[in-house]
């Protein structure tokens, strides 16, 4: 099985029947910033978003990328604003694989080859985004969903193993002594994303297919695209999640909370402080480690209907016992915390309590409504019409 989902490399891809090394053309751009005859960036219809981005970006770029000793790979989403036909910047965060190798060509003093696919197969467009544990190539991961292994290729500048399907792929270096200001950016959290340095993209190479489809995506205020790709990830990684931590039964991330805002987990509560456990546990997996939000309720208790949640948590909490306050990494685009990419979490325990817990009151039965009371009053409604 692992065999029959490892990549397998193409001698002839199709992202490289065209092949057209970096020109400038002569005379002024025109209004949209391109340029009549360059091939670069310019030959691109690069979008401008958002009326106050900082410029034009690649929104759905798949980064390839190795560690300096040859040995880990990446293929990574990050945003890409356009600076000029040559250069462009690479929006690494600090906690991303492409950001580890970075700082490793710069403890080394050297360039480091990179390459962006633009338009690959979608099962390797979405692996780009997944939160795969440290190490795991999303090529690997790319042929697990499709079933069969992916199709990958080697780049004409480097050594760098890329998506063969892809309809364009731009090759290039990152130069590890140089950063340039980026953003602003109208990001997925429906605000700007705040300026800030980051290292700089030199295209030297385009290579493509002979009729290529240039792909982009909008974020923005949610829901946008990028949010059923985040419900795929929830729903894909929850059975890993509930192998680690059997307790869990189901879990949400409302788009409201762009995912690394708010995380709705319920679980079968056995012990005191196992609320607690679970919000630990989580803040520790991964990308997790962003959220902002973790609510934690009772197994009979439906994640996916939020109004339920709401109720139950406004009902069940204690401020001084069920809100716990966690100081830890945030995500990069976070604005509100004092510090970049660190401040507070909060976990808020909705389940019930008992003695064990310091709650010696009675806990009251909820009203439950009988489902086929429920469907019947729906269906009234419904035959009036509301």
């Amino acid at each position: 099985m692992a065999m029959s989902v490892f990549p397998k490399k193409v001698g002839r891809p199709k992202c490289q029947e065209v092949i057209e090394d970096i020109t400038e053309a002569a005379g002024s751009g025109s209004a949209d910033g391109s340029k009549s005859g360059a091939i670069g960036f310019d030959s691109l219809p690069i979008l401008k978003c958002w009326p106050k981005d900082g410029g034009r970006f690649l929104t759905l770029p798949l980064v390839c990328t190795e560690a300096p000793d040859h040995g880990m790979r990446n293929v990574g989403m990050y945003r890409m604003q356009i600076y000029d036909n040559r250069t462009a910047g690479m929006h690494w965060h600090l906690h991303k694989d492409g950001a580890h190798f970075f700082e490793q060509y710069r403890e080394l003093n050297r360039r480091m080859p990179v390459a962006v696919a633009l338009g690959c197969d979608p099962a390797v467009t979405y692996a780009s985004t997944a939160p795969l544990p440290e190490g795991i190539w999303e090529m690997i991961f790319a042929g697990f969903l499709r079933g069969k292994g992916a199709e990958i290729a080697k780049a004409t500048l480097s050594d760098l193993m890329i998506p063969a399907d892809a309809e364009f792929v731009l090759e290039g270096y990152v130069d590890p002594n140089e950063t340039r200001r980026e953003g602003p950016f109208g990001d997925h959290t429906g605000f700007y994303s705040l300026e800030d340095d980051y290292p700089v993209f030199h295209l030297q190479r385009i290579t493509r297919r002979k009729n290529p489809v240039y792909p982009a995506t909008i974020v923005g205020i949610p829901p946008k695209e990028d949010c059923w790709m985040a419900k795929a990830t929830e729903r894909l990684f929850l059975p890993l999640l509930k192998q680690l931590c059997p307790e869990i039964v189901d879990m949400n991330m409302p788009l409201e909370g762009v995912f690394h805002n708010c995380a709705i987990v319920s679980i079968k509560k056995r012990f005191p402080g196992q609320a607690r456990k679970v919000m630990n546990f989580l803040w520790g997996m991964g990308q997790m480690m962003y959220t902002k939000l973790i609510i934690i309720v009772d197994a009979e208790v439906n994640p996916q209907n939020v109004s339920e949640v709401a109720w139950r948590s406004f009902n069940n909490i204690d401020g001084r016992r069920d809100i716990v306050l966690n100081d830890g990494p945030l995500d990069a685009l976070d604005h509100s915390s004092p510090l970049p990419r660190y401040g507070t979490r909060i976990g808020l325990d909705a389940t019930r309590k008992g003695p064990d817990e310091g709650h010696t009151r009675p806990w009251p039965d909820p009203l439950v409504m009988d489902k086929d009371v429920v469907d019947l009053v729906n269906r009234r409604w419904k035959e009036y019409g509301f």
